[in-house]
């Protein structure tokens, strides 16, 4: 049965792609879920056309495709995520939604698949996607995934923290040491004594 994906499924495709996937897991999983709708004729005739209108705003020479590479270098994209303490997403940053986000920022339009996003991002930091424009033109896009409500720390000062939380455990560890072998030395003092 072919149907229309309204959201990336895992293993299954992105948002927008027509998949031909079993007749049970449409009816009962996809479509009362709302992850994807029948792929009926006229649906397909409309989303070719607004395929059709997406390609019409992408780059269609190599200067256009410099032009929005200059513009997305330039950008950072902020992702404010749900997410647990330990920095794991309450879902992931796709490269759908780096589309999207994109598109928000700068009014430019990429295609989905030209961004090269291995696996979704499930961590809350900084990265840089590449995405390949057009023939030969390639960009790296800065991504912050951010927690709700939170910032990240600046790049400069993360590095810093960690030598100096480090020697700062290596002290404490070195005080608990001497500490115990004081300890030690006194409980051995009295014995001597009593012999």
């Amino acid at each position: 049965m072919e149907v229309i994906l309204l959201k990336d499924v895992d293993k299954v495709g992105l948002r927008g792609d027509v998949v031909d996937v079993a007749r049970g897991y449409a009816r009962n999983f996809l479509i009362p879920r709302r992850l994807a709708e029948t792929a009926t004729p006229p649906r397909v005739a409309e989303l070719h056309k607004r395929e059709e209108q997406r390609a019409r705003h992408e780059a269609k020479t190599i200067d256009q495709a410099r032009d929005i590479a200059t513009t997305l270098e330039q950008a950072v994209l902020r992702f404010d995520v749900k997410s647990g303490p330990t920095g794991a997403l309450f879902g992931s940053v796709t490269a759908t939604d780096v589309v999207d986000e994109i598109w928000r920022v700068s009014k430019l339009r990429v295609d989905r698949r030209k961004v090269e996003l291995p696996d979704p991002i499930k961590r809350i930091g900084r990265y840089e996607i590449p995405i390949d424009l057009f023939q030969d033109v390639r960009v790296e896009v800065k991504i912050e995934v951010v927690p709700e409500g939170g910032e990240l720390p600046p790049e400069e000062e993360a590095p810093v923290e960690e030598p100096e939380a480090a020697a700062a455990e290596v002290e404490a560890d070195e005080d608990a040491e001497e500490t115990e072998a004081e300890a030690t030395e006194a409980e051995d003092e009295p014995e001597a004594a009593a012999e």
